[in-house]
């Protein structure tokens, strides 16, 4: 009995010897799972090696502008009523008259010495005197002021000619007046508004109730001060081409 028990164990050991053979660092092989990938598990790593980590995929929220969107065209402009004023009529920035006008005389006969630039005419006149315009003064101040374009004429604004007259007093001047333009027809400003950024599509000048004038020898910014005393209509100053517009529209300046 003895003897078989150790036969036994004998059997046994030799059988655990063969196996330990065939599998030579005494290692179990792993079962390979269904789904897994067999390269990966085949392919191992040295000691000591680390396992690379996959990037993390990192979301970055940007921050909401606070900057509006504005879409190219879509912006109105808006327009002031004194932009409108100063487009309408031939003015830049229509302002606030300086004040009540100085003390005028009302009572002397009213003459004017003018000048023609374009046709070198020259005219001159007494059209108001003892309370009343003269007819046929006015009738030759009215040829005088004629477009000289195309010889249209109009009935000019009696008015006009006595702003002109007040600021020659309040300028000291009684010289002769050089006219550059007085009446204008339709053709006529609606040429010159082709080609001058100056000039307004309906100009005051096709009322027969602007001038644009000159003092010789009197600075222009002297002739304007004197005519903006008069708050009685629009004042143009034109320092670099050296006159003045008066006219009897609206109180404004530019």
């Amino acid at each position: 009995m003895r003897l078989f028990v150790l036969s036994l164990v004998a059997v046994l050991a030799f059988a655990g010897a063969s196996a330990a053979q065939t599998n030579p660092a005494g290692s179990i092989t792993p079962e390979v799972l269904r789904g897994t990938s067999a390269g990966f598990a085949a392919k191992k790593k040295p000691p000591g090696a680390k396992t690379a980590v996959p990037p993390k995929k990192v979301t970055v929220q940007k921050a909401a502008s606070t900057r509006p969107v504005v879409k190219r065209g879509t912006q109105k402009r808006t327009t002031t009523p004194q932009q409108l004023r100063a487009a309408r009529y031939g003015g830049f920035a229509p302002a606030q008259p300086p004040g009540p006008p100085p003390p005028l005389d009302t009572t002397s006969p009213r003459s004017l010495s003018l000048v023609s630039f374009n046709t070198k005419e020259t005219l001159t006149v007494t059209y108001w005197s003892n309370g009343a315009y003269h007819r046929d003064a006015l009738d030759q101040l009215n040829h005088f002021l004629r477009d000289s374009r195309d010889n249209a004429r109009t009935e000019m604004d009696p008015l006009l000619f006595d702003v002109l007259w007040h600021t020659m007093q309040i300028a000291g001047y009684g010289g002769s007046i050089e006219v550059l333009s007085a009446f204008r027809s339709p053709t006529t400003n609606a040429w010159l508004a082709s080609v001058s950024r100056g000039v307004a599509r309906d100009s005051q000048h096709m009322n027969g109730n602007a001038m644009d004038i000159r003092f010789p020898g009197v600075p222009v910014f002297k002739i304007r001060q004197a005519a903006r005393a008069l708050n009685m209509g629009g004042v143009g100053f034109y320092p670099r081409s050296g006159f003045v517009h008066l006219d009897t529209g609206p109180v404004r300046y530019w």
